[in-house]
């Protein structure tokens, strides 16, 4: 019965205009994305505000598109007054022997610009689908969620959220950054759907990196909603950023149409509303990265309470079943969480321009990655207790592997010990499909700290019965060269981040595919330089034979000098 309320909570919704009778254009549509049903009696849905941005009133759109940030609520005059919306939601589970039977599912991307074409009745679809139409209440923004989102994602580091040029063309779902923390209340008027579960919300506060999330959606919007309506997606709390938790990243996979869809968290509750997803999808520069843009839902009712409050409407009378008031999570299990300490083994590693990550693996010693730092320039280290407070550690290039190793391996010494070091464990043997997860600074550097991301441990490279290579289906990103390779229910070190894959051919850059040092290759030398604090075993790394070059170059011995493009 995992998350079956959740999956009926959650909906589909499509807007559009007749054509001939629309605001401009672009608002003939149709467009659509994710919602989530608040309430049955009125029903109240809750979506992602930028679906309407087509249907904005030109004098509106005049008056109010440069001051999104100044803009406290958009009521349903600021638009169309020939806008159709339409709610699309299941009313019971797709299967009862197997309620869950969407988790696990494989989608290839694709177009999300797709016609309406609700698989109802008439049409031959399901019985389970039902259609209803809603209006417009309202749109309103997230202010919070907007000040840390400037803080995170900061221009200089070109980070956009488009979707396919079509939809830009027509004006739908804008990149524009001004236009990701707005939401839209809609109601559906006499809605009566047993089938249709009440929702829970929880705040976001209690959240940590490492917790589990799920996230419903529907791929593509209104496309063929019997395949992809309210698919789900398992993941973890990849990192919070604000107060309250107010912004949260997960790696939990979502694609376009999947906006304004739910995120749940298991608390002593069940499984309660979370959060609403904002961007599935997100880009820094070129490189994909691999996680999912979500906003607090406690900030979003918060916000909507106090707009009702200034605009003197009676909640009791105008919306009487719906609490606008979230619940603390409690009790979230940490099982497959990890420990604080194991975070705070990770550091920021700064040498001149470059950034990435460290581990610690003594209260001096950061084991980092050769291709992070320059033995010409002074390294600096933060770790959490100096990023809270401002403060650096200083350190210095005391070995790193030479440009014809194939372990990408440096190690810095600080001029003093950390504060609160926990030492690691070091792991002794892998064991391919269990758990993993990586920590590290990938892409946002220290605006959020590190970022957990999940997965397994895809494959155990060796080289005479001995691992040489690990790979790991977790996200990772530019800077998290360094980072940890943990495994998930031990917590112990598996390994040092190397890198993720890039097609050279072709430009892409895969997050899901990447290589790690296997910790068990650095344990001889670590072990050493605790004991003696000599540095002499590292060398050995330079002396790897050229079968394990051969595996890190991504080539058989069979190839000759031909390379991968990989």
């Amino acid at each position: 019965m995992l998350l079956l309320s959740g999956e009926r909570a959650c909906c589909v919704v499509t807007a559009f205009t007749a054509r001939g009778n629309s605001a401009g254009a672009a608002a003939l549509g149709p467009w659509s994305c994710s919602g989530v049903i608040l309430s049955q009696s009125p029903g109240i849905v809750l979506c992602h505000g930028a679906l309407f941005s087509p249907f904005l009133l030109e004098e509106v759109r005049a008056a109010q598109l440069g001051s999104w940030l100044q803009c406290k609520v958009l009521l349903a005059n600021s638009f169309s007054p020939d806008i159709q919306i339409q709610i699309l939601w299941p009313t019971e589970s797709r299967s009862k022997e197997d309620p869950r039977g969407l988790l696990g599912r494989g989608l290839e991307a694709c177009s999300p610009v797709l016609g309406f074409n609700p698989l109802s009745s008439q049409q031959g679809g399901p019985s389970t689908l039902r259609q209803h139409e809603a209006k417009l209440l309202m749109i309103v923004p997230c202010p919070d969620f907007q000040d840390t989102f400037s803080k995170v994602f900061t221009c200089a580091e070109q980070w956009h959220f488009c979707k396919s040029e079509h939809e830009q063309e027509c004006g739908a779902f804008l990149d524009d950054i001004h236009c990701l923390h707005w939401f839209a209340l809609l109601e559906i008027p006499d809605l009566n759907s047993p089938g249709t579960a009440q929702v829970s919300c929880v705040l976001a506060e209690s959240l940590r990196k490492g917790d589990t999330l799920f996230a419903c959606g529907s791929p593509f919007g209104s496309f063929c909603p019997d395949i992809f309506m309210n698919t789900l997606s398992k993941g973890v709390v990849s990192n919070i950023a604000g107060e309250g938790n107010v912004l949260i990243l997960t790696d939990a996979r979502c694609l376009p149409g999947t906006e304004g869809g739910g995120v749940f968290v298991f608390s002593e509750h069940g499984f309660n509303l979370v959060g609403i997803i904002v961007a599935p999808l997100c880009w820094k520069a070129n490189e994909w990265v691999g996680l999912t843009l979500v906003c607090s839902i406690g900030h979003i009712l918060e916000n909507i309470r106090s707009i009702l409050v200034e605009s003197g409407i009676s909640m009791k009378s105008w919306w009487p079943h719906v609490q606008l008031v979230a619940k603390p999570v409690r009790n979230v299990p940490a099982s497959h969480r990890p420990a604080e300490h194991l975070l705070s083994t990770v550091v920021l590693v700064e040498c001149g321009q470059v950034w990435g990550s460290g581990v610690l693996v003594s209260s001096r010693l950061v084991v980092t990655c050769r291709h992070v730092v320059n033995e010409a320039f002074g390294v600096c280290v933060k770790d959490q207790h100096s990023l809270e407070k401002g403060g650096v550690l200083k350190g210095k290039v005391v070995f790193a592997t030479k440009e014809d190793s194939p372990y990408d391996i440096a190690v810095v010494e600080l001029e003093e010990n950390t504060l609160c070091f926990t030492k690691p464990v070091l792991a002794s043997k892998f064991c391919a499909g269990e758990e993993v997860s990586v920590v590290g600074f990938g892409a946002f550097g220290q605006s959020c700290g590190p970022s957990v991301t999940s997965g397994i441990l895809s494959a155990v490279i060796t080289v005479d019965d001995k691992p040489v290579m690990l790979q790991t289906t977790c996200a990772v990103h530019g800077g998290s060269s360094g980072g940890a390779l943990l495994s998930t229910n031990s917590g112990k070190l598996l390994g040092i981040v190397a890198s993720n894959t890039k097609d050279n051919s072709m430009g892409a850059t895969y997050p899901h595919l990447n290589y790690s040092v296997p910790i068990t290759v650095l344990q001889p030398a670590v072990l050493e330089y605790s004991r003696t604090g000599d540095l002499h075993s590292f060398q050995e790394l330079n002396r790897a034979s050229d079968r394990i070059r051969l595996v890190w170059r991504l080539q058989r011995k069979t190839t000759g000098a031909l390379q991968s493009k990989l």
